[in-house]
């Protein structure tokens, strides 16, 4: 039998009516801007390639697909939908017969079809059975705390996609912003997975102090380095969508500092964790000598969770200093560049991060340990 206790109990209802209250709020951005399209499932029954220009890697012109409608009003109807090719290896894709996809049909004013266009290969389906078997995984192997994993999971998801990212296109600060969600995102977080306790609320203290902190050195580093925010991706085309007054400078800062806050809560409940463990089996410890072993284990994890973060970011980067490599640039030349040096930026401003939350944790989880004992 699984025991659940009363303030557990009490947060989790409390939890669930905030994500319920987040899945329901609008995000103010629901327009259909497709007056006379909607979306729909389709089989590839055929395939006309003939009209398909080839230069290398590259195709170019049309790939014309005689499918069949799987969903919506117009199930099971049969026409030509258009694959229009550009030339470019990451948008376009090509279809085959048997295949499932995604397509917009575009219809007159009498609801008939007029046009259909090939957006892309259907993949939810696919998509639904891997996270369902990452949720079998993690109950299976974490139970309660499996779920309350996947749990905490989903409430990150709904914070960034219903308040992070609205409000920023609304026209409030992007930094300012990220920081509130990954602070209310902290704090859930942590006493849904660990529990209300006291080792919960130390590496929330921990957390929301080296977070407070890294806000600040994630604009000072911004700033001291040059980095305009155009270097995330798609960042452009958001100005040339009607949002020219986005602070994209500030954006890129509130991207560094989510980027670091899973590995800020990590690492400092893995701290309050350790040190609750010390306490218990040792009660005449003193508060100096807890605060002391708290800092080796923390010593131990900002070593590989900085390698973590370097490894995260070289992973997604990997591709350019390729290319750079490719065309024998001088590491000077690579450095100095904005988009390295942005990741450079990242990487550095991420192990701060855990520098700080490390003593921060330690401190707190020192002070509420001995003070419970007294």
């Amino acid at each position: 039998m699984i025991f659940i206790n009363r303030k557990d109990l009490i947060f989790t209802i409390v939890f669930l009516l905030f994500s319920i209250f987040l899945i329901l709020i609008p995000t103010g951005f629901e327009r259909d801007i497709y007056y006379n399209a909607v979306g729909a499932k389709a089989l590839v029954l055929s395939t006309d390639d003939s009209t398909v220009i080839q230069t290398g890697l590259f195709r170019q012109g049309e790939q014309r697909c005689h499918i069949r409608i799987l969903s919506g009003e117009h199930k099971g109807y049969e026409g030509e939908a258009i694959n229009l090719l550009s030339g470019s290896l990451r948008d376009d894709k090509m279809f085959r017969p048997g295949e499932t996809a995604w397509t917009l049909v575009e219809r007159d004013g009498n609801g008939e079809v007029i046009f259909i266009n090939m957006i892309d290969h259907y993949r939810l389906s696919k998509e639904l059975i891997l996270a369902a078997i990452l949720v079998i995984a993690l109950i299976a192997f974490s139970r309660l705390r499996g779920v309350r994993t996947v749990l905490s999971f989903v409430f990150a998801f709904l914070l960034i996609w219903k308040i992070l990212i609205p409000f920023t296109l609304k026209g409030y600060n992007p930094l300012l912003i990220s920081s509130a969600v990954l602070i209310v995102m902290t704090f859930f977080t942590l006493l849904l997975i660990s529990g209300v306790n006291k080792r919960a609320f130390s590496a929330i203290l921990g957390s929301m102090s080296a977070i407070i902190i890294t806000v600040g050195l994630s604009s000072l580093a911004t700033e001291y380095l040059g980095i305009h925010g155009s270097v995330l991706e798609q960042s452009e085309s958001l100005l040339y969508s009607g949002f020219m007054d986005l602070d994209l400078t500030s954006l890129f800062s509130g991207v560094v500092i989510l980027s670091a806050g899973g590995a800020i809560m990590d690492l400092a409940i893995d701290v309050a964790a350790s040190m609750w463990e010390v306490n218990g089996h040792a009660e005449n410890i003193s508060k100096k000598e807890l605060f002391k072993s708290g800092m080796e284990v923390g010593r131990a994890g900002v070593g590989t969770q900085c390698t973590t973060l370097l490894l995260a970011y070289m992973g997604s980067f990997l591709t350019v200093m390729m290319v750079y490599m490719a065309q024998s640039t001088p590491i000077l030349n690579i450095l100095t560049s904005k988009s390295i040096a942005s990741e450079i930026l990242q990487t550095v401003i991420g192990a701060f991060s855990l520098i700080l939350v490390t003593p921060l944790t330690c401190l707190f989880a020192s002070w509420i340990y001995k003070r419970e004992k007294r």
